[in-house]
């Protein structure tokens, strides 16, 4: 995997924060600022969307018009203004997202998924079609914008002709970027500002292709997406075949207790029951789960699934506000039906 340094495009990437921000930046209410509703949660788990079954599940359309083809979630610029969009209806707080995807072509052309919370924390993917084997990770805490030095560019092998899957594994303690399994990127809690600009807080997942190249960007901008688009050549289609994630806190929803924007402060809410602080770190180590990876076709590999599956559960701190004797009994109900089920083979 190659590194590129920031400094390489650091002084165009500062002149393209408003487009940036106006693009994938947005919030309906900041709870740094005001009281503000709980977050719907992903109350279980693990949750697969396979967009080439015809439905996009559990996810809204934000913008634009996404179709679902035999190579998946399609998604389409055809002319300026297009900018197709769809988010979970739900958020996680910390866990594991793989997203399967190939990248769309054209100048200027930006093929992007992040993880963003109501308080504009926010990792990021970002392919930048002229640059054909490079693709960006960045992250922001809290909408900090201030400073670019936070972004690297990763290798990847024909991103507009192969399905690639795109990872990101979120904890407490650090956040790493993996790239079809393997880590390219890890961040510590302390390497952003002391934890001050670490990502934290529970995110909804945005997928989504815009146009950095549009001409009425900013230089900036449009330097930064590597050229002016051309909607005569298009149309360009970016296509998500499936999303695989894993929640290490499921909930059916989270709370803000404060406004410091710190994880200690968030609460799990499940029917009239709040959790205590989630204040410990909720994974010690990637899950490194491609979508593939979903398919358990042996015993081996559904024992193996489920060992993996018991062995993160156990290092969440809460994930509810039920007693610890349940989930007990749950995984004890599961394992002993994962054997009758294998006795019968």
């Amino acid at each position: 995997m190659v590194f590129k340094s920031y400094y390489q495009w650091a002084a165009i990437a500062l002149a393209a924060t408003a487009q940036l921000s106006a693009a994938q930046t947005t919030t309906s209410c900041n709870p740094l600022n005001k009281t503000c509703s709980a977050d719907t949660g992903l109350n279980k788990y693990r949750l697969n969307t396979d967009f080439t079954s015809g439905s996009l599940g559990r996810w809204n359309t934000t913008a634009g018009t996404v179709t679902s083809t035999d190579l998946g979630a399609k998604f389409t610029v055809s002319e300026q203004g297009d900018a197709p969009t769809i988010e979970s209806e739900f958020y996680i707080f910390f866990g594991h997202v793989d997203v399967k995807m190939r990248a769309a072509n054209g100048t200027g052309i930006i093929s992007t998924w992040i993880l963003e919370s109501d308080d504009l924390d926010e990792i990021d993917w970002e392919q930048i079609s002229t640059y054909s084997t490079e693709i960006q990770t960045d992250y922001f805490g809290k909408g900090n914008t201030t400073s670019y030095d936070r972004g690297t560019t990763v290798t990847v092998t024909t991103p507009e002709e192969t399905f690639h899957t795109y990872s990101i594994d979120w904890t407490s303690e650090r956040i790493q970027w993996l790239l079809d399994g393997d880590v390219v990127r890890t961040l510590e809690y302390a390497d952003a500002v002391n934890g001050k600009n670490f990502p934290q807080t529970p995110m909804r997942i945005r997928i989504g292709i815009w146009a950095g190249g549009d001409p009425d960007n900013s230089e900036g901008t449009i330097e930064w997406a590597g050229g002016e688009t051309d909607y005569t050549e298009g149309p360009f289609s970016m296509y998500v075949e499936s999303v695989d994630i894993i929640n290490y806190n499921p909930a059916q929803a989270y709370k803000y207790t404060d406004k410091t924007g710190a994880y200690t402060s968030i609460k799990a809410i499940n029917g009239t029951n709040i959790s205590s602080n989630l204040a410990t770190s909720s994974s010690t180590g990637s899950v490194s789960v491609t979508a593939s990876s979903t398919a358990v076709g042996s015993s081996s590999t559904a024992a193996s699934s489920s060992s993996s599956a018991a062995s993160a559960a156990s290092s969440v701190s809460v994930v509810s506000g039920a007693s610890a004797s349940y989930y007990t009994s749950v995984f004890v109900i599961a394992a002993v039906s994962l054997v009758a089920g294998l006795v019968q083979y």
